[in-house]
C-alpha cells in the first residue's frame, strides 16, 4: 500500500453499499461519543450498540445463558454452545475477548453475539465471550485482570461439553489486545484442568509513539482514525505515560524480555487495509524474536472489522483458518 493517497485509498477500497452506511455509522458516534474531557458518552453509543438477551432456544443452531463470576465489578461471561452437542462430547474451548479500542461494546453487542454465535455452530466449539471493564472508568490492567480471573473461574467451573485441555484465547482488535497480555499473565498460573492450545488475535490494537506507515498511508479507512485511538489509548494507559507503555507498544523501548515466559503458538490476522498493520507485523516480528511460533494469515483486500460481515469473501476464509488451527493443536 505504499504510497497510496487517500483518494486512491477510497476509489481502490471495494465495499458493498450497506457495509459503507454501518461502517459509516460506527465510525460517526463512536467519535462523538468519545468526550475532550476524557469520559463518554455511553447514552450515544446505544444508537449504535444493539443489545441481545441470552437465549436458551437454539438461534441459529447455538444457544446461549450468561454467568456472573464477580457481580461487584460486573464480570460475566455469555456462553454458545452448538446444538446437538452430546452429554459425553466436548468441544474445543474459546475464551473470546471483543473489540472496541478498550472502552466500547460487551458481549451482548448484536455484532459480537453474532460473531460468537458463528464460531460456535461453523467450527464447531463452545465459547466464553468475556464482559470485561472498559477504560476511561477502569484503566489498565482492569480487563487484563478481568481475563486472568475468568480462566482461573472456568478451570474451577468448566462449562458444560467444554475440552479444557483444548483452550484457545480469542480477541478481535482491544480484544486481540488482551489475548496477548492474558495470555502471558495466564502462563504465571498453574491450572489444574485448563491448558492453553493456542493465542488467536485478529487484527490486534497494538500501538506506540511512533506514527507508522501504514497508519499515515490508511488513514481515512473505516472504523479508524489516528484521533481516536490516541484518545483511547490516553483513557486506558495509566496516568502520565505515553504509548509505547509495554500494555500497547508489547516490543517496544519500555517493554520486558518474553524470550523466557510460557506461551503457545499464536495465530495472527492481519489485513492490507488495516492502519493498524505495521504495529501487527511488529507484534510478530516480536514474538519470533522471542522464539514464540506464530502463524500470520494476510488478506490484502481486508479491512478492520472484516470479520463481523458474514458477506465479505474473506470473513469466510477467515472461519477456515481458525478451523484448521484449533483442530490441528
Amino acid at each position: 500500500m505504499s504510497g497510496t493517497s487517500g483518494s486512491e485509498l477510497r476509489t481502490s477500497l471495494k465495499l458493498p453499499w450497506r457495509i459503507r452506511f454501518i461502517l459509516a455509522a460506527l465510525n460517526a458516534i463512536s467519535n462523538a461519543s468519545i468526550r475532550r474531557n476524557g469520559t463518554v458518552n455511553r447514552c450515544l453509543m446505544t444508537l449504535i450498540d444493539f443489545k441481545v438477551p441470552p437465549s436458551d432456544k437454539p438461534v441459529k443452531g447455538v444457544t446461549t445463558s450468561d454467568t456472573t463470576v464477580d457481580p461487584s465489578r460486573n464480570l460475566w461471561f455469555r456462553y454458545f454452545l452448538p446444538r446437538g452437542t452430546t452429554s459425553g462430547e466436548n468441544l474445543p474451548i474459546i475464551v473470546y475477548f471483543h473489540g472496541g479500542s478498550l472502552v466500547f461494546l460487551s458481549p451482548s453487542s448484536k455484532s459480537y453475539d453474532d460473531l460468537c454465535r458463528r464460531l460456535a455452530g461453523e467450527l464447531p466449539a463452545t465459547v466464553v465471550s468475556v464482559n470485561y471493564r472498559l477504560a476511561p472508568e477502569h484503566k489498565f490492567p482492569s480487563p487484563y485482570e478481568d481475563g486472568v480471573e475468568i480462566l482461573k473461574f472456568i478451570d474451577e467451573n468448566p462449562p458444560a461439553n467444554a475440552d479444557l485441555t483444548r483452550c484457545f484465547i480469542v480477541g478481535d482488535s482491544a480484544g486481540g489486545n488482551l489475548v496477548h497480555h492474558v495470555t502471558a499473565r495466564a502462563g504465571e498460573h498453574d491450572f489444574r484442568n485448563l491448558k492453553i492450545a493456542g493465542a488467536i488475535l485478529i487484527q490486534p490494537f497494538f500501538g506506540g509513539e511512533e506514527r507508522t506507515e501504514s497508519e499515515i498511508q490508511l488513514a481515512g479507512t473505516p472504523l479508524w482514525s489516528v484521533e481516536r485511538t490516541d484518545w483511547c489509548w490516553k483513557a486506558f494507559l495509566p496516568e502520565g505515560s505515553d504509548r509505547d507503555h509495554p500494555a500497547a507498544n508489547v516490543f517496544g523501548p519500555k517493554s520486558s524480555d518474553i524470550s523466557g515466559l510460557k506461551f503457545p503458538k499464536s495465530l495472527v490476522f492481519m489485513g492490507g487495509f488495516d492502519p493498524l498493520r505495521d504495529w501487527q507485523k511488529r507484534y510478530c516480528e516480536g514474538l519470533k524474536g522471542n522464539g514464540k511460533e506464530v502463524k500470520v494469515v494476510d488478506y490484502p483486500n481486508a479491512i478492520h472489522s472484516f470479520y463481523i460481515f458474514p458477506q465479505l469473501p474473506e470473513s469466510t476464509l477467515f472461519l477456515t483458518e481458525l478451523q484448521d488451527f484449533i483442530y490441528s493443536q
